[in-house]
């Protein structure tokens, strides 16, 4: 898999819209990757603000190596922050490397998740239900505790962000759709129960609205 971290230029007036419209950074985003997707192909992204400098930095997970050349063009030369700009312990924007998801039996993980908690309920008239999103800290971490238990991992501990509402729109033919989604950020620690099947719910990512940057389980050593 190949993980890109991508400073963006906090003055480009497409970046600042797409963080507001996350389907829009969707859309940019996808330039980079061939079409239609190769089959089995999962990209997640997040965006994130760097706590030191305080810059948009947008994380990709992919199955396949983007090639970001795309955004070098001249209508999209400000997207990316400056090399100069960079922090100093930065020496290139993007960066692409490959990461190898090896996990353990009992091996715990710090993580991070930008999700959007939701539930189905019955709604007359569809087949499916009806997914509501979860507002009460308590029931986004049990959401959240049986999510990680059904992917192979348990929560041993979290801290819950302040939730954001999103509104995105996607144009389909002639109409335009209005999206209005509410993330979540977690931060916590996991121990990894069942190594296949966590490796495979970090690949394809937790919860709904995962084309708006919703889903992408970021881990590092405890």
């Amino acid at each position: 898999m190949y993980l890109s971290r991508l400073f963006l230029n906090p003055r480009s007036r497409q970046v600042q819209s797409e963080i507001a419209r996350p389907y829009q950074m969707h859309c940019t985003l996808w330039h980079a990757f061939p079409t239609p997707l190769p089959p089995g192909e999962r990209v997640l992204f997040r965006v994130d603000v760097q706590p030191r400098t305080g810059l948009p930095v947008v994380l990709v997970q992919s199955h396949t190596k983007p090639d970001w050349a795309f955004l070098d063009d001249t209508d999209r030369g400000r997207y990316l922050l400056s090399t100069w700009e960079l922090p100093f312990d930065v020496a290139e924007n993007p960066q692409v490397k490959k990461i190898e998801l090896v996990f353990h039996p009992g091996q715990r993980l710090v993580f991070r998740l930008f999700a959007n908690p939701t539930k189905k309920i019955k709604a007359e008239g569809r087949k499916h239900g009806m997914r509501v999103e979860l507002y009460r800290e308590e029931d986004q971490h049990r959401w959240l505790a049986r999510k990680l238990h059904a992917g192979g991992a348990r929560l041993l501990a979290v801290r819950i962000g302040s939730g954001q509402k999103f509104i995105s729109y996607r144009r389909q033919g002639e109409r335009t759709h209005k999206m209005t989604f509410y993330g979540v950020r977690f931060d916590g620690v996991l121990r990894v129960e069942e190594p296949e099947t966590f490796r495979q719910t970090v690949q394809r990512g937790i919860g709904s609205g995962k084309s708006v940057g919703f889903g992408l389980l970021s881990l590092a050593p405890a």
